[in-house]
């Protein structure tokens, strides 16, 4: 079942975040557009932490996109760099949060981290068959 942008900021938590850098705050308003009007999320960023409130005040970066696009990123099946370049969303000011959104969104579904995988396929090489012992057997 898909979740609505709607959804997914209404039930999004204040917790931490270990998936946001340390380092990074900032504020990132979503302008969400339908039916001729206009939802206003307000995320505030700040030590690994976003808490969501619904307001229009001015923020460091303004993200305006139809529903249906902030829908798909919120379900991870766009990301929000190629919505930029298709010119699905349009972002001002500081764009350096908007990569952010990746992070603050779920990615798709099955994703697994790289790490994952290369733990999974150094698990599936047979004992005595490492790096090393390969490089040998070709000198």
């Amino acid at each position: 079942m898909r979740t609505t942008a709607e959804q997914y900021l209404r039930q999004l938590d204040s917790g931490r975040r270990p998936d946001l850098p340390e380092t990074t705050a900032g504020t990132l308003r979503l302008d969400v557009g339908a039916d001729g009007c206009t939802d206003h999320w307000y995320l505030t960023i700040s030590d690994q932490h976003v808490d969501v409130t619904r307001s229009a005040d001015d923020a460091e970066l303004v993200v305006r996109a139809d529903r249906s696009v902030v829908d798909q990123m919120v379900n991870g099946e766009l990301h929000p760099g190629a919505a930029l370049l298709r010119n699905e969303l349009t972002a001002q000011g500081n764009v350096r949060l908007l990569m952010l959104l990746r992070r603050i969104f779920p990615g798709p579904t099955g994703a697994r981290h790289p790490r994952e995988l290369g733990q999974a396929a150094l698990a599936r090489r047979a004992p005595g068959r490492g790096a090393v012992a390969t490089r040998e057997a070709g000198q």
